[in-house]
C-alpha cells in the first residue's frame, strides 16, 4: 500500500489551524481585545502617575533634608545619660533585649554574642533569647551558649514555649509576660542574624529618655554579604532606597514609618498602649507600628546607626521572604483601613499619608503596576498596534522612577539593567502575594523563616582563601540564572522583550519593610 509522506499532510493541517486562529483573532480583536487593552493602559497609566508623584515627592523631601541638615539630634533632644552619685546605676533605664530564634544553627552564636557585648550597666539590662527551635540539637546548643554567657556574669534568660502559635509575634508576646519584664522601660529587638555594635544603646536610648512622645527608634541595616553574588547586589539596591529615602522621609515629615521588625528600640509603655504584639498577619512589626502611630506616638529613624545583618543568598529563601513582605502589608491594609479612617487621635493629613502613600502606593500599586503594566500590557501592545501607549508613560515616567530609586546605591548604577530585569521578574511573585493578602487566600498566613548562612564565618574563611572574582554566580546563587525553575524562563523572555521593544520596560523598585 502506498503511504503518503508526512510532509504532505502536516503542513496542510498546520495551515488550517493557523488560518482558524487568525480568523478567531480577527473576530475578537476589534470588539473585545482592543477596548480591554485600552482600558488597562489607562488604569496602568494612572497608577504609574501615582507612583511617579510619590517618588518625586520623596526625592524632593530627602533633598531638602540633606540640604538643610535636619539631623535627628536637631529635631529631637539628645543628651548622654550622666552618672548620678546618689542614684548609681539606677539612673539608667532598665533595658530588655529580645532575640527571637527558630533553628538558627549558623548564626545563634553571632547574635547572642553581639547582644551580650552591648555596652550598658550590667544590672540594668536583660538579654532574653526566645527559642522556638524544633530541632532538639539546636535547642541544646542555644541553651548551652546562653549558659556560657551567664557564667560570665551576663543577665541572660533562655526562654522556650511548647508551641509556635503566632510565630515571631507569638514568641515576642510570650516573652513580654515574664515577671522580670515588668521592671523594664524599653525593649530592643534583634533578629537572629543581627549584630549590633557595642554602643547601640548609648546612641538610641537617650532619644527615648529625653523625648516622651517618641515610641520607637529604628536603626538602619548593613548587609554583610551584599557582595556575595549578583542576587544579593540586586537586593541591596532595592533595600537601600527603602532605608535611604522612604524611612528617612517618613521620619522627617510625619514621624511615621513601618517598623522593620528588628534593630529597633521600643518604649514598652507605648507598645502596651498600642495593644502589644498581634499575630493576625505576617507583618507583626508593621501592624504594631501602625497601631502605635494611631495612638499619637512618634517614631525616629537613625540612618547613621547601622546594624550588620545578612541578605538571603538563595532564591528559595528570597522568594519566601518577598511573599511575606508583599502579602502581609496587603492583608494588614484590608484589616486596618477602616480603623485608620475612623481614628480621632491623629490628623487627617497623617491618615491620608498612612492610607494613600504608605499602603496604597508603596504596598499595592508599586507591586501591581510593575508586573501588569511593564511585563504584560506593554508587551501586549506590540501584538495590538491599535493600542498606543504615550511615550511619557512608557519611557519617561518609568525611567525617572528607576533613576530616583537607583540613587540609593550609587556603587551599583552599572548594574541597572540587571536590576530592572530582576525586579520585573520578582514582580510576578510580589503581585501574586499582594492579591493573596487582599483576598485572604490560602497562603495569606504562610510564615517560613528566612534561611541564614552565617556569612560572618564565611568572610573569615574567604580572607584566607585566594581572592575570587567580585561578581560570581556561586553555588548558592546559581538558581538565580540557571536554576531549575520558571523564573529563568521568565527572565530570559523579559530580556528578549527588553531589546525588541527598543525602549525597554523600565521596572520600578519595590522596597519591603
Amino acid at each position: 500500500m502506498d503511504q503518503f509522506p508526512s510532509t504532505t499532510i502536516f503542513p496542510d493541517t498546520t495551515d488550517d489551524l493557523s488560518m482558524q486562529m487568525a480568523v478567531i483573532w480577527g473576530q475578537i480583536k476589534a470588539p473585545l481585545i482592543v477596548p480591554l487593552l485600552k482600558l488597562a493602559v489607562v488604569v496602568c497609566l494612572i497608577m504609574s502617575v501615582m507612583l511617579f508623584i510619590e517618588r518625586v515627592y520623596m526625592g524632593i523631601v530627602i533633598a531638602l533634608v540633606k540640604l538643610f541638615g535636619r539631623k535627628p539630634d536637631k529635631r529631637f533632644k539628645w543628651e548622654a545619660i550622666k552618672d548620678d552619685v546618689e542614684l548609681g546605676n539606677s539612673a539608667y533605664p532598665m533595658v530588655l533585649v529580645q532575640i527571637p530564634m527558630y533553628n538558627e544553627r549558623e548564626v545563634y552564636q553571632l547574635s547572642i554574642g553581639a547582644a551580650c557585648g552591648l555596652s550598658w550597666p550590667s544590672d540594668r539590662i536583660v538579654i532574653q533569647v526566645l527559642d522556638d527551635s524544633t530541632d532538639p540539637t539546636i535547642k541544646d546548643m542555644v541553651e548551652l551558649e546562653c549558659q556560657r554567657w551567664a557564667s560570665k556574669g551576663i543577665n541572660i534568660k533562655y526562654e522556650i514555649r511548647d508551641n509556635r502559635n503566632g510565630y515571631k509575634a507569638g514568641a515576642l508576646k510570650e516573652g513580654m509576660k515574664h515577671s522580670y519584664v515588668k521592671h523594664c522601660d524599653y525593649v530592643v529587638i534583634f533578629d537572629a542574624d543581627f549584630q549590633p555594635e557595642p554602643d547601640f544603646l548609648w546612641r538610641t536610648i537617650p532619644f527615648l529618655v529625653h523625648n516622651p512622645e517618641l515610641a520607637l527608634v529604628q536603626a538602619r541595616w548593613k548587609f554583610v554579604n551584599a557582595d556575595e553574588c549578583l542576587m544579593t547586589r540586586m537586593q541591596e539596591m532595592s533595600l537601600d532606597y527603602h532605608f535611604t529615602v522612604e524611612q528617612e522621609v517618613g521620619s522627617s515629615t510625619y514621624s511615621f514609618f513601618g517598623f522593620n521588625g528588628t534593630a529597633g528600640v521600643w518604649r514598652i509603655s507605648a507598645l502596651n498602649e498600642a495593644g502589644g504584639w498581634k499575630d493576625r498577619t505576617t507583618v507583626e512589626d508593621m501592624d504594631l507600628a501602625v497601631r502605635a502611630s494611631l495612638k499619637g506616638w512618634k517614631f525616629l529613624y537613625l540612618g547613621s546607626l547601622k546594624v550588620k545583618n545578612e541578605l538571603p543568598s538563595t532564591l528559595k529563601a528570597y522568594r519566601y521572604q518577598q511573599h511575606r513582605w508583599s502579602c502581609g502589608p496587603a492583608n494588614l491594609f484590608r484589616k486596618m483601613v477602616m480603623e485608620i479612617i475612623k481614628n480621632k487621635k491623629v490628623s487627617t493629613w497623617k491618615k491620608v499619608h498612612v492610607i494613600y502613600s504608605f499602603f496604597v502606593v508603596r504596598k499595592l500599586v508599586a507591586h501591581i503596576v510593575t508586573f501588569i503594566f511593564y511585563c504584560v500590557i506593554l508587551p501586549a501592545t506590540v501584538l495590538v498596534p491599535e493600542v498606543e501607549v504615550p511615550k511619557w508613560g512608557a519611557v519617561y515616567i518609568p525611567s525617572i522612577i528607576t533613576i530616583l530609586n537607583a540613587v540609593g546605591t550609587p556603587r551599583s548604577l552599572h548594574l541597572l539593567v540587571f536590576w530592572i530585569l530582576f525586579e520585573n521578574v520578582m514582580s510576578l511573585h510580589r503581585t501574586k502575594a499582594t492579591f493573596i493578602g487582599l483576598l485572604e487566600a490560602g497562603r495569606v498566613n504562610e510564615w517560613i523563616v528566612t534561611e541564614k548562612l552565617g556569612d560572618a564565618h564565611k568572610s573569615k574563611a574567604a580572607a584566607k582563601a585566594p581572592r575570587k572574582p567580585r561578581f560570581r554566580f556561586g553555588e548558592s546563587c546559581y538558581d538565580v540564572v540557571f536554576g531549575k525553575n520558571h523564573y529563568f524562563i521568565y527572565l530570559f523572555a523579559q530580556a528578549i522583550a527588553f531589546f525588541i521593544m527598543g525602549f525597554g520596560y523600565v521596572g520600578t523598585i519595590v522596597p519591603n519593610s
